[in-house]
């Protein structure tokens, strides 16, 4: 008879695991743990690696030796029941301008300090260059009841002014110009930015481009409500069938 089933006991117990806990682990039901603990049965060679693996314990060890406990605590393992010892997913920390600071944060943007001690947003996203979140405070990027409304975020990346002309026309940006900041889709006429909202009632504005002093292309967006794409979808389906309709007619002609 083996040392396997005391010895798992043990490990049991220096892991503050219960029966069920560490039968879980392995894919084994819990009265099959216990008659291997009781000694009333042998466990198959799959498991014995599988149990041997996870805790780093020789195979020969854990069959022929009572460990002892100090042994056990020496061994490395996959589980551990310490928090601190947890390893903890860090989200990413985005500064976000809010209504409240956007006035100190279009004085102050190039500090360090002060971007620093901005409300951040905690984000699991991943990105190699900077980013900055941006809550909505009016209605000028939305369109028939659809896109930007007061209170949803925006995250762009920092998009160096120097390299515009990369942008494509159309790309949402956030824009800090002549003491603005400007939520909007960004064309350029030559050296001329033009920044175009959403809404139909609202007017372009334009700057020339040395003027810019930070831009931030959009790449997420966080809704405050759950948009409606049932609604989109009909209106896409609606343009194909009239693109359709337009191809049938070319043909009959």
């Amino acid at each position: 008879m083996s040392f396997f089933g005391k010895n798992i006991k043990k490990i049991r117990s220096v892991k503050n695991l219960s029966q069920q806990a560490f039968a879980d682990l392995f894919g084994l039901k819990r009265a099959t743990l216990g008659a291997y603990e009781e000694g009333r049965s042998e466990p198959k060679i799959d498991t014995i690696i599988m149990v041997a693996n996870k805790f780093s314990i020789k195979i020969d060890d854990i069959l022929t030796r009572d460990l002892t406990v100090n042994e056990l605590l020496q061994f490395k393992s996959g589980i551990t029941t310490d928090v601190n010892e947890l390893t903890q997913e860090k989200f990413a920390s985005i500064p976000c301008i809010t209504e409240s600071n956007s006035s100190d944060y279009i004085q102050f943007y190039e500090k360090e300090t002060f971007v620093n001690q901005m409300p951040a947003l905690k984000l699991p996203v991943k990105n190699t260059l900077p980013l900055r979140g941006y809550t909505i405070n009016n209605l000028e990027m939305t369109s028939h009841d659809k896109g930007l409304y007061p209170n949803d975020i925006v995250v762009g990346h920092y998009f160096p002014v120097n390299k515009i002309k990369e942008l494509l026309n159309g790309t949402l940006v956030l824009v800090l110009v002549k003491g603005k900041l400007i939520l909007r889709r960004l064309y350029l006429v030559k050296n001329t930015v033009v920044l175009r909202a959403d809404h139909i009632n609202i007017d372009d504005k334009e700057f020339d481009k040395k003027d810019i002093d930070e831009i931030w292309k959009i790449k997420y967006v966080f809704y405050k409500r759950i948009p409606d794409y049932k609604d989109d979808l009909e209106d896409q389906l609606s343009i194909l069938a009239n693109e359709l309709s337009k191809i049938k007619r070319k043909i009959g002609e």
